[in-house]
C-alpha cells in the first residue's frame, strides 16, 4: 500500500456516482412495493417466478436461482420453502445430476407471475423510460451497456461459478 492518497472522484463523477447509487437503492424498493401492494409478490419472489417462467422446463437449479437473484444459496433456500408453501413452486431433484435440487415453476406460480407481469411492466415503464423520451433511452441503454462491459472486463467474481465435476462450459469433466 502506498502512502498516495486516492484519486478521488470529481465533483461531476460523485454526483453521478450518487445517483447511480440512488437508483441502485430506491428502483428495487419501489418495484418490490408496486409488487407486494398488487400481486402479494416480492420484488425477489418475482424474479424466481418470471425466471422460471422463460425456461421452456420453467425449472432452474438452486444454485442458478442464488446467482439470477444476487442471493446467497442459503437466502435461495428459504425463498424457495416459502413459495414452496404457496404452492407457487416445488422442489425436485436435478435430472441432470442428482446431487443438485431444482425450483420447478407449478400452474399456479406460472399463473400468478402472469398475473404479475403486467402491473411490473408498467411500473418500470412510468420509473424509467416515460420521461426519457427515445433520444435518452437509447443514451441510457448504451450508457448501460458500456457499464455492463466494463464491470463484465474487471477481474472481480460476476459470473457463477462452475459446478464441481464440470468445466466452464458445463460438460462433465473427465
Amino acid at each position: 500500500m502506498t502512502n498516495q492518497d486516492p484519486a478521488w472522484l470529481s465533483p461531476e463523477e460523485l454526483r453521478v456516482w450518487q445517483g447511480l447509487h440512488s437508483v441502485l437503492l430506491l428502483l428495487p424498493m419501489a418495484l418490490d412495493r408496486q409488487l407486494q401492494k398488487e400481486s402479494e409478490l416480492s420484488l425477489l419472489e418475482y424474479y424466481v417466478l418470471a425466471g422460471l417462467s422463460e425456461k421452456a422446463s420453467g425449472a432452474a437449479r438452486l444454485s442458478d436461482i442464488s446467482f439470477l437473484t444476487n442471493a446467497e444459496l442459503s437466502r435461495v433456500s428459504h425463498l424457495v420453502t416459502r413459495m414452496e408453501k404457496r404452492g407457487l413452486l416445488r422442489r425436485r431433484p436435478d435430472p441432470e445430476d442428482g446431487r443438485y435440487t431444482n425450483a420447478v415453476l407449478t400452474e399456479e406460480g406460472r399463473e400468478h407471475v402472469r398475473r404479475a407481469a403486467p402491473g411490473h411492466v408498467a411500473t418500470v415503464r412510468r420509473l424509467i423510460f416515460d420521461g426519457l423520451g427515445d433520444d435518452g433511452r437509447e443514451e441510457l441503454g448504451r450508457t448501460v451497456d458500456r457499464i455492463v462491459a466494463s464491470v463484465s472486463r474487471a477481474d472481480l467474481p460476476v459470473t457463477p461459478p462452475t459446478p464441481p465435476g464440470r468445466s466452464a462450459t458445463g460438460n462433465a469433466e473427465n
